[in-house]
């Protein structure tokens, strides 16, 4: 049986991974059969799987990321008539900045068990049972009345959430080659800033609600967004396909198979020992991949909580604030589909998460600069900056699936990545948006995103480096024999 570990497939460890057939012998219902196949082929079954797996994977996220950033919507809905969530449940400042932190905590403590899970419980059935968990929390935040509850709720909310996004990266390395996957994780990714969008657009409708019912608008928002997260659920358990080998047939299936021989994860592979876990951590370059994810993911956070409070500083009014947040997240999501093509197609991921990580941070500084009352020239930075934040992350997840080789470390690997950046490192993101400071125009968060971004451009450029040189050795070794190289 072929090793599953750290090792598996490890460019220092085993020449790089030739293309020959490395599978499980012992299960030959796993185990391809041909070994040639056309590129029509080839790209009729892309076509075929992205069509079956990326628009329920998207909206899956839609809806996950549309829960989880609507609180940001609902502490100033109506706020000009003093029924907006912060108000009613008399929280302070402060205190409603705890509720946000919380839902993070979370977030970063299960999302490695969540990923260990999913692999033991199959995709379809443990992404339905979190949408379902989700949904029905969310339509829970509709009933609080205290600040106690609001970060009770919160957390669980983090907990049902943290599988969700490695889950899904996570499961694309089963489906997709390493030079496939970052416009796939995009177009998933993307639909968070579509969810963005429609969110300030859906608030801006529920907000004429208020007092429907005798609920503030703010409560029907949780209550309306919650419940088709539930009822998805349902498609998810019965149409979201688990693994390749079992939902594909026939001659589809072999090439599948022949294609994910070196580089996909795999089904029938043993989940991770403690002896793959520790091989993991301690391989210290995935801590760069690390490191610059937690540098994106401060200003990833705090424009998902914050969009609507930014909008409301730049002179746009109440149910206004919520209908100007559309355009910033419609620019980052087209922006995002297109710098995940081009960096799998030139193999340069790491160059184009530093340039739009420069972009991003150019947008935040120019904000920070501006006069407080050159409110069109800051809208304006504010959409350049989202793009360019937002436009860095697939390319950093492609990137570090694409360089780490077992299913065991990839799931770890992919878990520990967004732990440490989707949940330690939107922490800051929750606190360096001041109240206090709208009247002046944010600058203690446009400063410190700003400097979060050039953290990353300088990271991603010095992971590049270090790769090149790796690819370089490797060649070097080699003896003219065909290696696998790290991606760039």
């Amino acid at each position: 049986m072929a090793a599953d570990s750290i090792n598996e497939g490890d460019p220092e460890k085993v020449g790089q991974g030739k293309h020959e057939v490395v599978d499980d012998t012992t299960n030959p219902q796993h185990t391809p059969t041909i070994t040639t196949y056309t590129a029509a082929e080839e790209r009729t079954l892309l076509r075929h799987q992205d069509l079956t797996i990326l628009p329920l994977s998207a909206f899956i996220y839609f809806l996950c990321y549309l829960d989880r950033s609507n609180i940001g919507n609902a502490r100033i809905l109506n706020s000009s008539t003093h029924n907006d969530m912060q108000t009613e449940i008399g929280a302070t400042q402060y205190q409603f900045n705890i509720a946000l932190m919380v839902f993070l905590v979370a977030y970063a403590l299960f999302e490695v068990p969540s990923n260990i899970l999913l692999k033991k419980l199959r995709p379809s059935r443990w992404l339905a049972f979190l949408m379902f968990s989700w949904g029905a929390i969310t339509m829970g935040l509709g009933g609080v009345r205290s600040f106690g509850a609001t970060a009770a709720v919160r957390f669980v909310l983090g907990m049902a959430e943290a599988g969700l996004f490695p889950g899904l990266v996570y499961y694309l390395t089963f489906w997709y080659r390493s030079d496939e996957r970052s416009v796939r994780v995009a177009f998933i990714l993307a639909s968070a800033t579509l969810a963005g969008a429609f969110g300030g657009a859906i608030a801006y409708a529920i907000g004429h609600m208020n007092g429907a019912q005798g609920l503030s608008a703010w409560r029907w928002l949780f209550l309306i967004e919650g419940a088709p997260s539930c009822a998805s659920a349902v498609l998810v358990w019965f149409f979201l396909p688990d693994y390749p080998e079992e939902h594909l047939k026939g001659r589809r299936r072999e090439i599948a198979l022949a294609r994910l021989v070196v580089e996909g994860s795999k089904r029938h592979h043993r989940s991770m020992t403690w002896a793959d876990a520790k091989e993991t951590l301690l391989d210290w370059r995935l801590y760069g991949h690390y490191l610059i994810y937690f540098g994106v993911s401060v200003p990833f956070s705090s424009l998902s909580l914050f969009t609507p409070s930014i909008t409301a500083g730049l002179h746009y009014v109440d149910l206004q604030a919520q209908l100007m947040t559309v355009p910033p997240y419609a620019v980052a999501y087209v922006t995002q589909i297109v710098a995940s093509y081009s960096a799998d197609r030139f193999n340069a991921r790491g160059l184009h998460s530093a340039g739009f990580a420069l972009i991003g941070a150019v947008g935040f500084m120019a904000s920070a600069l501006l006069p407080p009352d050159a409110y069109l020239s800051r809208y304006g930075c504010l959409i350049v900056a989202s793009a360019g934040a937002f436009a860095c992350v697939p390319p950093m997840l492609g990137w570090l699936t694409s360089n780490v080789y077992s299913t065991a470390s990839v799931g770890l690997a992919i878990a520990i990545n967004v732990s440490f950046g989707a949940g330690i490192g939107q922490i800051p993101g929750v606190w360096i948006y001041k109240a206090e400071e709208k009247d002046i125009g944010f600058p203690t968060g446009h400063w410190v995103n700003a400097a979060m971004l050039f953290v990353v451009a300088t990271g991603s450029l010095g992971l590049r480096v270090f790769y090149g040189y790796r690819n370089r050795k490797l060649l070097r070794e080699s003896g003219g024999q065909e290696v696998r190289l790290y991606k760039l």
